[in-house]
């Protein structure tokens, strides 16, 4: 009387190659091959097969010939009894001929190292019992260069996005400087407008002698020299022009003739001439043959 139902299966149903090369076929292959009957019977195994479950010490013997694999997928628990029983479900949709081929990549780890593994189940074509070739292949290499792939993409989007923040960041600091750089500006020619220019005046007024008069002329233009640079904007440059003058340098800048600005301005073309040498005087072009009109188009 049999006792053991794995030793009566492997008495019942063991199958031999008898063709040498198949088995040499066989057993040169690197994935886990295992042949099922219609019950999910494990009737042949290869050589990478028996390997493993040595080298595992995987329960029964080595080749698991006599082992019911849908049976050990429908006791396994915890962690990884979702993927033992969609494999399960998959083969036996094979041996019924629902499908011709399953396919199923699971996590297979150890306490020591991650293994991953590429599940093939296909029927096979053949007069005869429902026969199913399911192979394993070990994935972990490809498992863990996806891996280190996502983390380096993830990696790569974050370094972006810290760029991105950290440009978005700078735009706003040269932004500031350069608001801050014109209020300083700004108010740096206010002051000599307002601090320094009404006394130049007075003193060019005043019953200065020869020689004194010459050192007013040249701090005058050596302070022309200092704001020159800065009055390269209109809205820079009208602090030191009065009401008037910025009217006639818009109408300038429009193209308007001196007679076409008198007429506007309800004054004397004398009074427009005036203004204009002004104007050129106030924005450093005097004695030069710049076009006014040409240099109050430069400015903003």
């Amino acid at each position: 009387m049999e006792n053991n139902p794995i030793e009566s299966n492997r008495k019942r149903n063991t199958v031999s190659l008898s063709d040498p090369l198949a088995k040499t076929v066989l057993n040169s292959l690197s994935a886990h091959i295992a042949i099922l009957d219609d019950k999910g019977v494990i009737l042949e195994t290869n050589r990478a097969w028996q390997t493993f479950a040595a080298n595992n010490q995987m329960q029964g013997p080595n080749d698991s010939i006599g082992v019911n694999y849908l049976s050990v997928c429908d006791t396994v628990f915890g962690d990884e009894a979702d993927d033992a029983e969609n494999v399960a479900k998959g083969i036996r949709s094979v041996i019924n001929g629902d499908i011709e081929e399953f396919l199923f990549d699971y996590p297979c780890h150890t306490p020591d190292e991650k293994h991953w593994y590429y599940m093939r189940a296909i029927r096979m074509s053949y007069d005869g019992p429902a026969r199913v070739v399911v192979s394993h292949e070990d994935i972990t290499a490809l498992k863990l260069a996806e891996e280190s792939l996502t983390r380096r993409e993830q990696e790569l989007k974050e370094q972006k996005l810290g760029l991105e923040e950290a440009n978005i960041a700078l735009k706003v600091l040269l932004k500031q400087r350069e608001t801050d750089k014109m209020e300083l500006e700004q108010k740096f020619l206010t002051n000599i407008k307002q601090l320094v220019y009404p006394y130049l005046e007075r003193l060019k007024n005043a019953g200065l002698k020869p020689r004194e008069r010459t050192y007013i002329e040249i701090i005058d233009q050596h302070l022309k020299d200092i704001v020159s640079p800065l009055m390269h904007r209109l809205s820079a440059a009208s602090i030191f022009l009065t009401p008037q003058e910025i009217q006639v340098a818009a109408l300038i800048k429009d193209g308007k003739t001196s007679k076409e600005i008198a007429d506007i301005l309800k004054v004397s073309e004398t009074t427009v001439h005036f203004h204009r040498k002004n104007l050129r005087t106030k924005f450093g072009l005097k004695n030069q043959k710049t076009n006014l009109r040409s240099h109050l188009m430069t400015l903003s």
